[in-house]
């Protein structure tokens, strides 16, 4: 198992009870409690946990120090206090809902319990043919058959798949107390081996820190559905484990070596994306039902209408309101609908509806027209017009009112993923009456209300593609005068304060602005006196509420009318809340390098350029020491931090390893990134002035930066006649070009920085292969260097595979990128240091095997195998060979042995060594109770020969 892996099971299991007080108490895990726990470098825990967070694993809680926890332990916890709701009773339904005709619409008022499919919108028409076929798939005997639900993103996956499931429980097919199994294959696209864990479960052993055995999700769905989410993004090897399962119905845990458990699984399956293309024929061929979901746009007016409907009895019930909207407002909805279906319409009457909630809070019932519709969904009607065919389809099905009342005849079916998992409307409800209990006004409670409600469907259909981007798409939530008024009230109040607001101070103040003009124009008064404690309060402000002054002469004079002198208190309010929190400011930069004004040369440039104040420069003599450039690095550091961290731009490899002492020292988050150049700096300066950028992702992005040039430079190269640049590249040599080198391949790769990758590759290569390659090698790379189990004899450094696995790694690949001469010298390695290489190789290399176990077996093996043949004693030779042996032993497992020539296993029979091999072997097959496959003694036989002193002639004879 890899280590993020055990990182994420680390975190997972200490975190994913936590309650919600725990959290607000600062439980959870720290990168130095990681680092100090798994005992590896903080910079790698750092690393693989902010990679966790962006691939959605973990949750990153901000503080000091930042703490990481489980996904699931961060949910919305229901409000916890004395103050009364905004409605005395309880929301009733609290399930999604799917809309039954009445019987005023000509259909029945209900349906058989058995057939939850006839109350789907669409089951005799658009959505006929995947109603049969999900009945066929489930009724077929005698337990059903796998399916395949397509579909465009938004059109209803997920939600189709639980009323597949419910529709097997109702005709008996599952038991009552099951539950479908889901699970979103996304989650480990590129990890096969984490995906079996989940999938099929793991003994106890199988892994490092695998104490207990755990069943996997396949287990948990025997006698059930297994919902396969997003199924294209399993890797092919994730595809094999699954068909293998449908073909015979039996599987193994990780960790055991034949396939004893037995499960009785239907799988439904979906994907966005085209089978043919997307998955392997070997899969889609075990999948008989392939379900195809229509495009919302290709369904028929009168579903568009009912589909409308059933989502605003969704809300109707979660608010236990009638809802009123007018025909423009569904035609608006309907026509807003573009690339997200079903999806994407459900968001949009989730956010007309909350907005219309919070504006009829105080009343029985809620009417949305068009003047409570943002510019973007209003943008749909005119979609409709420009299809007058479609508009008259629909206008036959459209009454002047659409009116849906709370608890009609609805029938409850399991949310699907886009499904809020909490009611928004307790949460407006509650908020307000708490900011109401705390004397603010409605207007007020209003305004901010407003952004929370952007803010929760913001983040929850960040995930689905769907956004509401409040920054660029002010002018769809007020008219464009309020916006400008507001910037010209931004830019003055800056001015006159001296410090600087959040980064949501247009929008904030512009729904303020907004709400008490509208207010006034129509002739409406609060409704209660200017609240005392809020009076109070603003006099500890003075020039606060002077600003709110001027700023109330500015929009009266604007508007030219005439605004109560209570509005001075409100709009003073509101400065004093935007005011920035200097603890979070813009993250600071630290340009290190070496020479007299290196440094200080690259940040006048960009300081100019860019007239930012966020950089600092440390320059480097070369006769400074260490210790003296970390003192003044250190320095620069707490200088330029403002709360949002520091990124380290510095020009040798070596000047990164000062990251986790600069930490330690200051208690500041520091991301360090080398090869600087002037490009880079002005790079990173522009990213932080940009808003809410954050430390990780301007790391990340960095990586990836190669420079403002464009192709036209290219090409001038080319017609210069200059040679290409060849990328260099260290060659990485094993048996067969597959185990050992590749592994080498990923632990060097691990020690490159995200310059010099961009500089260097890893290539690893059989021995067998080396010499009909090396031509081709040569056109595409430079090669610098040479590792793995044999020198090849290349007139390139030879480095010995045990140097990567100590401390001197980093040096010398920093030494061969920067063309350093490079002193390639014998490591002093003892037994104990010999056994430490590899455990530790494995323990990051393998997945099935358990390092600490197999170990004294395979070392008793290469024992058997030197004593047999006379070879001298070498603690490299161990190493290699039980690296090479590793490989071996994990492909038995995985019943996937390399291929060998019948001719070439014959000529091996032959050779002096393999009788003593193939009897060591054997030793190896009854202690594993394994059959190692001959094609694998066959490079072991080689390895054997390319390890003695005589290792030019048995290298030689092999090219030959």
């Amino acid at each position: 198992m890899k280590r993020i892996e055990k990182i994420y099971l680390y975190v997972k299991e200490k975190t994913e009870k936590l309650s919600s007080s725990e959290l607000a108490m600062g439980f959870g895990v720290t990168t130095t409690e990681l680092s100090e726990a798994m005992d590896i470098q903080r910079t790698n825990a750092s690393k693989d946990l902010n990679q966790l967070v962006r691939e959605g694993l973990l949750e990153k809680i901000d503080g000091r120090p930042v703490r990481y926890v489980d996904k699931s332990a961060v949910q919305y916890q229901p409000l916890k206090g004395h103050v009364k709701s905004y409605r005395e009773k309880e929301l009733k339904t609290k399930t999604t809902a799917v809309w039954s005709r009445d019987e005023s619409e000509g259909g029945q008022g209900s349906y058989p319990l058995d057939d939850i499919f006839q109350q789907m919108i669409g089951a005799s028409g658009s959505m006929k043919t995947p109603v049969e076929q999900a009945k066929a798939a489930i009724l077929y005997p005698p337990k059903g058959l796998n399916c395949l639900i397509v579909g465009p993103t938004g059109s209803g996956k997920t939600y189709f798949a639980h009323a597949m499931f419910q529709f097997a429980q109702r005709n008996n097919i599952v038991q009552d107390q099951k539950e479908l199994i889901v699970f979103n294959c996304a989650d480990y696209a590129h990890n096969p081996e984490l995906l079996m864990s989940h999938l099929f479960g793991y003994v106890e052993g199988a892994f490092t820190g695998a104490n207990t055995t755990k069943e996997g999700l396949i287990y948990e769905a025997d006698g059930g559905l297994l919902f396969l989410d997003e199924v294209h993004r399993l890797p092919p090897e994730g595809q094999e484990m699954i068909f293998y399962f449908m073909d015979h119905g039996t599987y193994s845990r990780l960790g055991e070596t034949t396939k004893n458990n037995h499960a009785d699984v239907r799988i439904i399956c979906a994907t966005t994306e085209n089978p043919a293309s997307a998955l392997l024929n070997t899969f889609v061929r075990r999948i008989p039902i392939i379900i195809q979901l229509p495009h919302f746009n290709n369904r028929p007016a009168k579903e568009k209408v009912e589909l409308v409907k059933i989502m605003v009895a969704m809300e109707a019930n979660r608010i236990q309101r009638k809802i009123t909207l007018s025909e423009d407002v569904v035609k608006a909805l309907i026509g807003s609908v573009t690339y997200g279906n079903v999806g994407q319409l459900k968001s949009n009457v989730q956010l007309v509806t909350a907005r219309g909630f919070l504006n009829h809070i105080d009343q029985p019932e809620m009417i949305i027209t068009m003047a409570e519709l943002t510019d973007g969904i209003k943008d749909g009607m005119l979609q409709l017009a420009n299809n007058r065919e479609a508009l008259a389809e629909l206008s036959q099905y459209l009454e002047p009112k659409m009116v849906v009342s709370p608890n009609e005849s609805l029938v409850t079916v399991q949310s699907d993923s886009y499904e809020l998992p909490y009611n928004l409307y307790e949460i407006i409800g509650d908020k307000a009456a708490l900011l109401k209990a705390d004397g603010l006004d409605q207007e007020v409670i209003n305004n901010f209300i407003t952004t929370d409600i952007n803010v929760h469907l913001k983040s929850f259909y960040r995930n689905h593609g769907f956004t509401f981007d409040t920054e660029k798409k002010l002018a769809e939530i007020m008219d464009q005068q309020i916006i400008d008024i507001t910037r010209k009230i931004f830019s003055f109040s800056k001015a006159k304060l001296g410090y600087d607001f959040q980064s949501n101070f247009i929008y904030a103040m512009s729904l303020h602005i907004s709400s008490f003009l509208k207010r006034i124009q129509i002739g409406d008064q609060r409704q209660h006196d200017l609240n005392e404690n809020l009076r109070n309060m603003v006099l500890d402000y003075p020039i606060e509420f002077e600003t709110a002054q001027e700023i109330k002469e500015m929009i009266e004079e604007a508007y030219q009318l005439s605004i109560p002198e209570s509005e001075t208190y409100y709009i003073a309010v509101l400065l004093i809340s935007l005011r920035e929190n200097k603890s979070a400011g813009r993250i600071g930069i630290v340009v290190a390098a070496h020479g007299k004004s290196t440094a200080t040369s690259m940040v006048e440039v960009v300081e100019k350029l860019l007239n930012v104040d966020n950089l600092k420069a440390v320059d480097m003599p070369l006769e400074m020491k260490p210790q003296e450039a970390l003192i003044e690095i250190v320095q620069a550091v707490k200088t330029v931090d403002e709360g949002s961290g520091v990124i380290l731009l510095v020009d040798m490899g070596s000047l990164s390893t000062f990251s986790d002492e600069i930490i330690r020292q200051t208690n500041i988050d520091v991301r360090t990134v080398d090869m600087v150049t002037t490009p880079i700096v002005l790079e990173t300066a522009r990213k932080t002035t940009l808003l809410d950028t954050h430390l990780d992702d301007l790391y990340d992005s960095l990586k990836n930066f190669h420079g403002y040039a464009g192709m036209n430079t290219l090409k001038n190269k080319k017609e210069l006649g200059l040679p290409p640049i060849k990328k260099k590249m260290i060659l990485a040599i094993c048996a067969s070009g597959e185990g050992t080198a590749q592994r080498m391949k990923e632990l060097i790769e691990s020690y490159l920085t995200p310059q010099t990758e961009q500089h260097l590759s890893v290539v690893p290569c059989s021995i067998l292969d080396v010499k009909k390659r090396l031509e081709e090698l040569y056109q595409q790379y430079h090669i610098i260097a040479a590792t793995g189990i044999t020198d090849p004899k290349i007139n390139v450094p030879f480095i010995p595979m045990e140097t990567f696995f100590s401390g001197e790694a980093a040096e010398v690949i920093e030494h061969l990128v920067y063309d350093d001469e490079l002193a390639i010298h014998d490591m002093s390695i003892d037994e104990e240091s010999a056994k430490r290489i590899c455990v530790e190789y494995m323990e990051q290399s393998f997945t099935f095997i358990n390092a600490q176990k197999v170990l004294p077996l395979l070392w008793q093996f290469v024992h058997t195998v030197q004593t047999k043949l006379n070879l001298e004693e070498s603690y490299t030779f161990y190493i290699n060979m039980i690296m090479h042996m590793a490989g071996v032993l994990e492909r038995a497992l995985r019943q996937d042995p390399l291929i060998v020539e019948d001719t070439l296993l014959e000529e091996m029979k032959q050779d002096d060594f393999y009788t003593e091999i193939a009897k060591a072997v054997l030793f190896l097959n009854e202690s594993f109770k394994l059959k190692i496959a001959e094609s694998e003694i066959y490079y072991m036989v080689h390895m054997v020969h390319n390890s003695q002193k005589d290792i030019q002639k048995n290298t030689d004879d092999l090219f030959d």
